[in-house]
């Protein structure tokens, strides 16, 4: 069903297998049309010529008791389009694209399709020749927008593996053809019944017009009652917000039984898009004539058709099935899979009767194993990162449902898979081509995971049947952190199990010893960089003499991998004396440096600290005698040298180790290194392209971005470039890595390489969203950038000429930061409350200032904060000025007063002490008035900053020239009259002026500034 934008109403299809479900809240689009489109590597196992009914006969022979295998279904399909109608037959493309960062997986046929309908073909590609297609895709709904893996086996149509039937015509028929060759299909060549068929379209709206045509030509076929008007929702289709679009027409199958009573089927137009299991959508027809812009609507010079059918779906109907995973294709699947079962074969039970989660488990591990054979023989492997990280994801799922619920023995799940191959390897060569590595690597998984689950599952056996006697029903926070950190147990696993177990967990616990587990090693990392160290490096006469005793570089292939212990061999030990030779030890408390043949452990590179953690130092007998501490590790042509202390036991050349990284230290580190590649993006967007990285650092505390910009960045630039980096946080954005041949990788389109940076060949390219960030890097990586938390802006700064560096923080720092930034916003907001004329205000601004400058909080916030304290400061100065407006006025009031009885009583002299504040411009206005009153005058002003506070006080004099030509000098006068409170003064002989810090005793200031003009005056006469 498509999904409108225009409507608030959002619609999620839930499809797997061909299987529809639609639940409403969820900002899901149409599962054979996504929203999120690229090319992706198309699998050349067919030309374009071949017909698919030659590759499809292996199944038929095996199901010749079925009238419609699965084969014969889809060979069906593409043969009646590619033979009857012309059309095409085009590969699907592969389920997993590597080579197309924008998908996660692919979830649509049409996804391969899209510069097509964007118009943005390469007239040279053969797409640009495509006129009718038709073809078989493999999708993959898991992780990421498009998630049904958590539903997969607690029902019988979910899947996160299936395949979708579509077919396009680019600018050739259109609506008419397309309805008439879906019908003559159904009805002429399944056979379904044609009573049973349910037809819609779209009944329009303000910018479209009801779909006449499509209506029209359904009512050619079906009786009216059965050509159902449906609005944008469910039938109009988009793209995006932008870009192709279209009304569209489905078409539903009722198969539900007809009523005994009365021997006629009853109406099931009630029932059509309402989410009934037995009155289901079987195919959607797309009439793309729409293009959607800032504009709006406007018609397409081309007009396309897009269609999609879930395969496993159509089979469920045409084999009688109520559930897909009754039909031919997993049967062979089942059978293998209770060969290992030792709780029976499976009987379909779903829900409350399904009481021992057999079926639930048998359904969830034959999906799985489509799933992860089809992905890795596109090339995707299990991983840590982005899309690896789901497939591990999905395999240790099908591990645990296998050894657990049906108590099956490690290694059984790659036992399907030859099973696999021989279902789908006629259609899908290149499963027989991997068939060898695709066992390979489930064995190796399969492996690897099995002793931390077997540890894993008997911890909770044991705490749940502790709670059970007690009567609890949550897991707590601690023994989840426990199954985690000390077990290596996957969180989303132990939350599965607590609710198979009628119980729940209490994730905010989990999350709380997360964060103080966090603390610890924070501390324990500050701790350990305290201590010195000896410098241990190796130049090119210890890798020399590496090489010439056949000391290999070291493997570091595991640095990816995530929550994995890797046994390894010791093949070198380097001390300060060198290197040790065979036969000595290392003692506990020696610092050396050690080489291993393999390490999962990260050597600093690219910006990114080493890893840290331990390396348990074996016995022969393989068990545990001691304890390598790994500060620091750094690679010299090739060979990685861990460096650290021996805490305990003792250390050799050919002695077996395990190595056990810090994997949370590293997942701090992870989101500061994946945010400085958004960082970067953010950049270049807000500041232009020629933003250039210049260097980086990040660590676990935070990331460090140097870049080419020629002056500061504004507040209002800052703020953008955290906001995007933020929204990027907010969007969830998947983090992919890839590599590829260094020449394949620079043709990436937008891909951004470190300037004078040398890359290997191949290059790592870690992807950012669909258009957020493309980059080559070795770094270790979040799959999400959901997973960095928050993202702040601690720094932006000069560090030489027209380089700028930014430092930011994420996660717990960053949270940190924010609510720092909170509790000085509201302090400023109080500020603001204050009236200016408070006599204390720009001074407790300015305290809040200084705190503000000093505080671990956003730079965006600081800068919004400085300028909001500046306007505070700036309207108690101008209160300010105003209160001494009218000071000063008051003042000259009595200044004049004064000034005439001293004209009156003949003095050539006067001593005043003046209320202004002790602000030097008031004393100008004072010093002209009595220029104005009295030019024989010479005066000297005395005014305190504040009355009576033995503080601040400023003095003025002007002398006129008469007096100063007879040896009255103002600056004189000054500065007697200030040394009495060690003030200071300074001016001219007809005008000066000065000033004292502290003054207790202004009449002693006074009295001295007197009697130096009476001398003077004395004198004169």
């Amino acid at each position: 069903m498509p999904l409108a934008a225009s409507s608030s109403r959002q619609l999620a299809m839930i499809v797997i297998g061909g299987a529809l479900v639609w639940r409403r809240a969820f900002a899901f689009v149409p599962y054979h049309h996504g929203r999120k489109f690229g090319m992706s590597r198309t699998l050349r196992f067919m030309t374009a010529s071949t017909s698919a009914s030659d590759t499809s006969n292996s199944n038929d022979e095996n199901n010749s008791d079925i009238t419609w295998s699965t084969d014969k279904v889809r060979s069906t399909f593409i043969n009646y389009f590619q033979d009857s109608h012309h059309h095409v037959f085009q590969p699907s493309s592969a389920c997993a694209p590597l080579n197309d960062p924008t998908l996660l997986f692919t979830n649509a046929g049409m996804n391969q399709f899209k510069p097509i309908f964007l118009g943005q073909v390469d007239p040279q590609s053969p797409l640009a020749r495509l006129k009718r297609v038709v073809n078989a895709q493999k999708c993959i709904r898991a992780g990421g927008k498009h998630n049904d893996l958590e539903d997969v086996g607690r029902d019988t149509y979910h899947h996160t593996f299936f395949e979708m039937l579509g077919t396009w015509s680019f600018d050739d028929y259109f609506k008419e053809k397309a309805i008439d060759m879906a019908w003559d299909l159904l009805v002429n060549v399944y056979k379904l019944d044609p009573e049973r068929i349910y037809a819609t379209y779209f009944n329009g709206n303000d910018q479209v017009d009801e779909d006449v045509d499509a209506r029209n030509c359904w009512l050619k076929y079906l009786p009216e009652s059965r050509v159902i008007a449906c609005d944008a929702r469910d039938n109009f289709w988009e793209m995006g917000d932008t870009g192709p679009c279209g009304p569209c027409s489905e078409i539903h199958y009722d198969r539900r039984s007809i009523d005994d009573s009365s021997g006629e089927r009853p109406d099931a137009r009630h029932l059509v898009n309402a989410d009934d299991p037995n009155v289901i959508e079987i195919w959607n027809i797309v009439f793309i004539q729409y293009n959607r812009d800032e504009k709006g609507l406007q018609l397409l010079p081309a007009k396309h058709i897009d269609t999609g059918m879930g395969l496993e779906r159509l089979v469920s109907i045409l084999q009688l099935k109520t559930s897909n995973y009754d039909i031919d294709v997993f049967q062979p699947i089942f059978a293998q899979l209770a060969k290992h079962s030792k709780i029976g074969a499976y009987e379909g039970r779903v829900g409350q009767d399904d009481v021992d989660l057999k079926d639930t488990a048998y359904r969830a591990i034959a999906d799985h194993v489509r799933t992860l054979s089809f992905a890795i023989a596109d090339g995707a492997v299990p991983n840590n990162e982005g899309r690896g990280y789901v497939l591990r994801r999905i395999l240790r799922r099908a591990t645990r449902y296998g050894q657990q619920i049906l108590k099956a023995e490690p290694g059984f799940f790659a036992t399907l898979v030859p099973v696999v191959v021989e279902t789908f390897g006629e259609f899908y060569p290149e499963l027989k081509a991997a068939q060898s590595t695709i066992t390979e690597i489930i064995q190796e998984e399969e492996q690897a995971f099995s002793s931390m689950l077997e540890r894993g599952i008997k911890y909770f056996d044991d705490m749940q049947h502790e709670l059970q006697e007690s009567g609890e029903t949550v897991v707590s926070g601690s023994r989840a952190f426990y199954l985690y950190d000390t077990l290596g147990f996957p969180i989303d696993l132990t939350e599965l199990m607590a609710q198979e177990a009628g119980m729940s967990l209490d994730v905010k616990g989990f999350e709380t010893e997360m964060e103080q587990q966090k603390n610890r090693s924070r501390q324990a990392q500050k701790a350990a960089r305290a201590g010195g160290a000896p410098a241990l490096e190796l130049i090119a006469e210890q890798t020399a003499w590496l090489a010439d005793n056949d000391v290999e570089p070291t493997d570091d292939s595991f640095k990816y991998k995530w929550d994995v212990e890797l046994p390894a061999t010791v093949m070198a030990i380097f001390s300060e004396d060198g290197f040790l030779e065979d036969g000595a030890e290392a003692r506990e408390g020696d610092f050396v440096g050690v080489i291993l043949d393999k390490s999962s452990y990260y050597a600093e590179s690219g910006g990114q600290v080493a890893d840290t953690g331990i390396v348990e130092i074996w016995n022969d007998s393989k068990t545990v005698s001691g304890k390598f501490n790994v500060k620091d590790s750094q690679v010299y042509a090739g060979f990685i040298l861990h460096k650290g202390v021996i805490e305990g036991g003792s250390l050799r050349v050919g002695q077996a180790v395990n190595c056990k990284v810090d994997y949370e230290r590293r997942r701090l580190i992870a989101p500061n290194h994946s945010m400085t590649h958004v960082l970067n993006a953010a950049l270049r967007q807000v500041l232009g392209a020629d933003c250039d990285q210049r260097g980086s650092l990040c660590n676990e505390e935070k990331l460090r971005f140097d870049f080419s910009y020629k002056k500061a960045l504004t507040p209002a630039q800052l703020k953008a470039v955290e906001d995007y980096c933020q929204n990027v946080v907010k969007k969830k954005q998947v983090v992919i890595s890839q590599v590829m041949p260094l020449d394949e990788a620079k043709q990436i389109n937008g891909v951004r390489a470190v300037f004078g940076e040398v890359y290997p060949d191949p290059v790592k390219v870690v992807t950012v969203g669909d258009e957020t960030s493309v980059e080559f890097c070795g770094g270790t990586h979040l799959s999400n950038t959901a997973e960095a938390e928050a993202f702040v802006l601690v720094e932006e700064t000069a560090v030489a000429k027209g380089i700028r560096r930014i430092s930011a923080v994420t996660k717990g720092a960053a949270k940190q930061a924010i609510a720092e930034g909170q509790r000085f916003v509201e302090l400023v907001n109080e500020l603001e409350k204050i009236p200016a004329t408070t006599s204390d205000l720009d001074k407790k601004a300015g305290a809040v200032r200084k705190d503000l400058d000093a505080a671990f909080v956003a730079t965006t916030i600081k800068a919004e904060l400085r300028g909001k304290i500046e306007g505070i400061q700036k309207n108690a100065s101008e209160a300010k000025k105003k209160e001494m407006q009218q000071r000063v006025d008051l003042c000259l009031n009595d200044v004049r007063r004064e000034v005439e009885a001293a004209n009156a009583a003949g003095k050539k002299s006067l001593v005043l002490n003046v209320d202004i504040g002790a602000d030097s411009k008031a004393s100008q206005r004072v010093t002209n008035t009595i220029k104005e009153l009295a030019p024989d005058l010479a005066f000297f002003g005395l005014s305190e900053e504040e009355v009576g506070s033995g503080g601040k006080v400023l003095a003025f004099a002007c002398v006129p020239d008469e007096l100063v030509d007879v040896g009255f000098k103002a600056d004189e006068w000054v500065r007697v009259a200030l040394e009495a409170c060690g003030g200071r003064g300074g001016g001219r002989p007809n005008n000066a002026q000065g000033q004292a810090q502290e003054c207790q005793s202004i009449e002693s200031v006074i009295e001295t500034a007197t009697s130096f003009a009476e001398s003077k005056v004395q004198a004169i006469a």
